[in-house]
């Protein structure tokens, strides 16, 4: 094709060439505009037939009514936005809706039958469920790719590779980089911080002299990328800790609390049970740049102090500068240990780390404007959930782009095309993983965390570089991906990658 000729030297620009491509029809270059003028007549041939589903369908279904705007298109006139992900179609019932959102609307519709279609402008995936081998292709000329992830990287680690992050145009991530941010998902308001301490520190004093440990371990997903079993079991060393998880469990949950024990939901009296702990390990299973989870934010909620590993950036959320203590600030366990045992004996000191409960003792600006400012809602049914607000955000972000390139179309010369949009390493970030405790090249071959996430990291990387090739050599067949990563790794063993 000439349109593909004329942005091959784009193309040589790496990945960000190869989705230049993508985003053609509306984020080519100043110079391309031939191709743009002859667009319509290559997508009329390309994108048939025009529907998978009836106008009937599409000028029938329900409507989702989000703060209102004043367009006034039917349904058959809008732009389609597919779910690739059905399980997390966030509407009920039915299969498709109309949305209208802050300044447009659109359809939305968990059914793949319309991935061929032109008015399908973007294709919105759940970072959890996303696999290379599965991906819509080939990868069509006028959708975009949204990415809505809010889990762990060891959920999937193909995001945290540029050749897999950089295949998406919009994001909503737990990154504060990530263009639609739910960094604070687990953090349902400013109150839930307030609340008063569950149990007072004389208690806890009480339950100290009884045989109470200091510390809290309580989980029950061992083997993870952040390898946390392993840093706390050197920590044991040096201070006592209770574990009542199935990870590294050395007492037993009483028996009235072990249906409770790993539920999302905050059951009372389990939630009081663990509050009578003065520390609690928070140890994310994955590291990453924002990651951060009730792991964090409920011993927060309870008037505990959390002994914290996971964001690098977690001192940025806190309500203040002392009200978490941070692993990766200590040499060592034996440290944080020492650390804990002079906290444990001194009441005054420990008691800083929760003057937070008083607002006025909240000086973190940062964390009151986010939480004032974010338009979802945690629990809160007067605001939309991230995910209902997510699908707004893409579709106020296509209705513009479409808009912007029919001004192109129509006055090149006076108006510019839209600028090309592309998510970054920062809307994800997490690194290789690491020990929790050592240094790598100090484990055993055999042992069972090195043998699992290193090279699943590495492997996500191969996919992550086979689905971009499949891209870029326009393939419809995702199963041919395996052969596309075995082209690269011969490449590369010939230095030719």
């Amino acid at each position: 094709m000439a349109g593909r000729s004329r942005l091959l030297p784009c193309a040589c620009l790496g990945l960000f060439g190869v989705l230049c491509w993508v985003w053609v029809s509306f984020a080519s270059f100043p110079d391309d505009r031939l191709h743009l003028e002859t667009l319509d007549a290559v997508d009329r041939g390309a994108f048939q037939p025009q529907s998978a589903l009836s106008d009937m369908e599409f000028a029938s279904v329900a409507t989702y009514r989000g703060p209102g705007n004043a367009d006034r298109r039917s349904n058959k006139e809008l732009p389609i936005l597919l779910w690739w992900s059905g399980g997390l179609f966030p509407h009920f019932p039915g299969d498709t809706e109309r949305i209208d959102c802050s300044t447009s609307s659109c359809l939305v519709t968990s059914n793949r039958k319309v991935q061929l279609y032109k008015r399908t402008t973007s294709i919105i995936f759940y970072g959890t469920d996303f696999r290379a081998y599965e991906a819509p292709l080939p990868r069509l000329r006028h959708q975009t790719w949204a990415l809505f992830h809010e889990e762990s990287p060891m959920n999937n680690y193909f995001l945290s590779h540029g050749p897999g992050i950089r295949l998406f145009n919009y994001t909503a991530t737990f990154s504060r980089e990530s263009d639609y941010p739910l960094t604070l998902q687990w953090l349902p308001s400013l109150e839930y911080l307030l609340e008063p301490v569950v149990v007072p520190l004389e208690e806890k004093n009480r339950l100290r002299r009884e045989g109470l440990a200091p510390v809290l371990y309580m989980q029950s997903h061992c083997d993870v990328p952040s390898d946390r079993d392993r840093y706390v079991q050197e920590l044991m060393k040096y201070i006592e800790v209770d574990s009542y998880g199935k990870c590294l469990n050395n007492k037993p949950l009483p028996q009235h609390l072990e249906d409770t024990a790993t539920a999302t939901g905050e059951e009372p009296k389990f939630m009081n049970f663990v509050a009578r702990y003065k520390f609690h390990l928070a140890l994310e299973n994955g590291l990453c740049p924002d990651y951060m989870t009730e792991k964090l934010w409920r011993p927060l909620h309870q008037g505990c102090v959390p002994v914290y590993r996971g964001s690098s950036g977690v001192a940025d959320w806190m309500p203040n500068d002392h009200s978490v203590i941070i692993i990766d600030n200590f040499p060592s366990p034996k440290a944080l240990a020492d650390f804990l045992k002079h906290l444990d004996e001194n009441d005054d000191e420990y008691s800083k780390y929760l003057e937070f409960k008083n607002h006025r003792h909240i000086t973190n600006a940062h964390l009151l404007e986010a939480l004032e400012t974010r338009e979802w809602g945690v629990n809160d049914m007067s605001k939309p959930n991230y995910l209902n607000g997510f699908e707004c955000y893409v579709c106020d972000q296509e209705n513009a782009r479409l808009a912007a390139e029919r001004a192109y179309r129509k006055a090149p010369k006076k108006n510019p095309p839209p600028e090309p949009k592309m998510a970054s390493n920062s809307h994800v970030g997490c690194p290789l993983p690491r020990p929790g405790y050592g240094d790598v090249q100090d484990l055993p071959a055999n042992d069972g965390w090195l043998q699992i996430w290193p090279q699943d990291y590495w492997q996500s990387l191969d996919q992550a570089e086979g689905l971009e090739s499949l891209i870029r050599h326009n393939e419809s067949d995702p199963s041919l991906l395996w052969k596309h990563i075995q082209n690269i790794a011969v490449s590369r063993a010939r230095g030719k990658h």
